[in-house]
């Protein structure tokens, strides 16, 4: 609302279109505010290694796109490395490869909201994975 304001002011200055995100919902947002629970136990259904806490936060934060990083798995072995809490490799992948992001830190902190959760060797150890990711991974222009 207040970006729109802002536009609003700018309009005489600046040609653009009408404004479009009032009813707009952010990247796997895509069902009822109260539909959270639905969205749990079809993840479930779909993926029943997964437990419910560990489905609650992934629908949290990814909403119905999270079924993208856990896509062929068949128990949480295929998910990769487990580098603590329930944060696993193909998740981190994903947010390097679609959310962009860089560190430890950005996964923890920014990302997952984990970061109060994980030891100080389980952050090296996610940093290192990390730093060799940077190395390896198309990782898409900033």
């Amino acid at each position: 609302k207040l970006a729109e304001h802002a536009l609003e002011k700018l309009s005489p200055f600046v040609k653009m279109g009408a404004p479009w995100t009032k009813g707009a919902s952010l990247p796997g947002g895509n069902f009822p505010v109260d539909g959270g629970g639905d969205v749990v136990r079809a993840l479930r259904a779909a993926y029943p290694f997964v437990t419910e806490a560990h489905a609650w936060r992934l629908v949290s934060a990814y909403g119905t796109r999270a079924p993208l990083f856990l896509a062929g798995a068949r128990g949480l072995a295929d998910l990769g490395h487990v580098f603590g809490e329930d944060l696993t490799e193909a998740e981190v992948a994903w947010l390097v490869q679609e959310e962009w992001a860089r560190t430890a830190e950005d996964v923890l902190w920014r990302r997952t909201k984990l970061g109060l959760r994980f030891t100080a060797s389980q952050v090296s150890v996610l940093e290192a994975w990390m730093a060799e990711a940077r190395e390896h991974v198309a990782l898409p222009a900033v």
